[in-house]
């Protein structure tokens, strides 16, 4: 079984989000599940001459993209038994910034035209192309009306990992941009309220479709949760499933991380005392015996929760509790807890900016992270928090409702809240502290059940491995 895993970033090449997490591990399970599965993604120039150093220049071809005719170079290397392959092209991703640019239409539209393109010259026709968000959107589509012989035994797979992202582009693009055929713009299946949508022609072309967590595969047929799209998801929930996301659990490692002041383990705990002080010195935190630590990681963007977490804030340090963020993303939330910083010196820190090394500081010293999404397609940050013994707050949706469970209930593993309010956040906010506080023994208990808890990618590579024999027939 063949499996080419198309996605626009990757770990540990190129990284903004989560989704490099995913095709940088999940590939890894599969092949550890019996799959052959290789990764294509672009070259882009925000990947380190480390890796540029190991990779083999394999052959270039021009590809047809509308009306223009584009240099498509591909590279690969093998890092952790998989192969990758890189689609090179100055042009479209020798950028300052991977996405957010003027065309990233036209770019994402030439890399997805390279990857159906490139298969003939591989000398390897994968059985399954694994296609992500709508940066590869076209691939399925594009398949779809490939007549030569080499694609017709190709099936695909389209995995959303958010919604909110779309691909919509104006309607000129069809033509002039993508080249869809006509039949596609006559039939509705790529428009969507008079605009080019890429991930709704992905979901009705693709022949599974597979979203990140289960409780997101139901959200997803809801008008609250599916951006415009719930009806398009409804009607091809006959080919959906939720799957949810690992962790690579090798790289998330507290006995091993080499980021850490002081490793540790769920058989030793010592070290992340070490860690929370270290943490408290490096951000200026006053370190009082028993202030517990609440983190958020994560980008500074509404959905994720933050106007539960402004409205909150106060509230918060005047439990004693002290407030880690760290990432970037809107101005007045980045403003926010910048102001927030300087108000409680000593008891807020914000830190604008991404830094994974700063960030695994504070998944360690930390001893709560909060995560009050409105929507959350799946989540990683709880998980690795978890990992770290560092018990997560969190609302009840997408993913974070599939992976904790609030104490007081079956299989407890932290704390969460059903309603999208500030005094739901506090509640639960409040039951940790109490708690952390009051209650050692529970908390100690909740912390090694998180890091002992089966994280890994192994059983969601099973459930991937499974849709990919149903399609080929076994």
């Amino acid at each position: 079984m063949k499996i080419l895993y198309a996605a626009s970033e990757a770990a540990p090449f190129v990284k903004t989000g989560g989704l490099a997490d995913v095709a940088g591990s999940l590939p890894k399970a599969l092949n550890e599940a019996g799959a052959q599965t290789r990764v294509i993604l672009p070259l882009y120039s925000a990947i380190d001459l480390k890796w540029r150093e190991r990779m083999t220049f394999l052959f270039h071809i021009d590809v047809q993209l509308s009306w223009r005719r584009q240099y498509c170079g591909v590279f690969c290397l093998e890092h952790d038994g998989v192969t990758y392959y890189f689609v090179d092209n100055e042009y479209y991703f020798k950028r300052d910034s991977i996405y957010g640019c003027f065309d990233d239409g036209e770019r994402f539209g030439f890399f997805s035209r390279a990857v159906v393109e490139a298969i003939p010259r591989l000398g390897w026709t994968p059985d399954i192309i694994h296609c992500n968000d709508w940066q590869t959107a076209l691939v399925p589509i594009y398949l779809r009306y490939e007549i030569a012989d080499v694609y017709r035994s190709i099936k695909s797979v389209f995995t959303i990992h958010n919604i909110e992202y779309q691909g919509r582009f104006g309607p000129g693009t069809a033509e002039d941009v993508f080249a869809l055929p006509q039949e596609l713009c006559d039939s509705g299946i790529i428009w969507y309220e008079n605009d080019v949508n890429l991930m709704k022609g992905a979901i009705y072309e693709s022949d599974s479709v597979t979203t990140v967590s289960p409780s997101y595969a139901d959200e997803l047929q809801n008008p609250d949760f599916a951006n415009g799209l719930h009806a398009v998801v409804e009607s091809n929930s006959y080919k959906l499933s939720g799957i949810l996301n690992g962790i690579d659990t090798v790289r998330y490692d507290p006995a091993k991380d080499p980021l850490l002041a002081k490793n540790y383990s769920a058989a030793d705990l010592s070290g992340k005392s070490v860690c929370k002080a270290e943490l408290c010195r490096e951000l200026g935190l006053s370190d009082e015996p028993g202030t517990p630590i609440i983190a958020c990681i994560s980008r500074l963007v509404e959905h994720k929760g933050f106007a539960l977490i402004t409205e909150a804030l106060d509230e918060i340090i005047a439990k004693g509790a002290r407030l880690v963020i760290i990432g970037t993303g809107e101005e007045r939330l980045e403003n926010f807890f910048c102001d927030a910083e300087n108000r409680y010196r000593g008891s807020v820190s914000a830190s604008i900016m991404y830094s994974e090394s700063r960030a695994m500081r504070i998944y360690a010293g930390s001893d709560m992270l909060l995560m009050p999404s409105r929507s959350e397609p799946c989540g990683l940050s709880q998980m690795i928090a978890m990992r770290y013994g560092t018990v997560p707050i969190v609302r009840e949706v997408g993913g974070l409702k599939d992976t904790v469970r609030n104490l007081g209930g079956e299989n407890a593993n932290g704390f969460s809240f059903r309603e999208y309010s500030a005094s739901g956040l506090l509640g639960a906010v409040d039951f940790a502290l109490r708690t952390y506080r009051g209650d050692p023994a529970t908390w100690r208990l909740i912390m090694l059940s998180d890091m002992t808890a089966d994280l890994s990618w192994s059983s969601s590579a099973v459930s991937y491995i499974n849709i990919y024999k149903r399609l080929m027939g076994n």
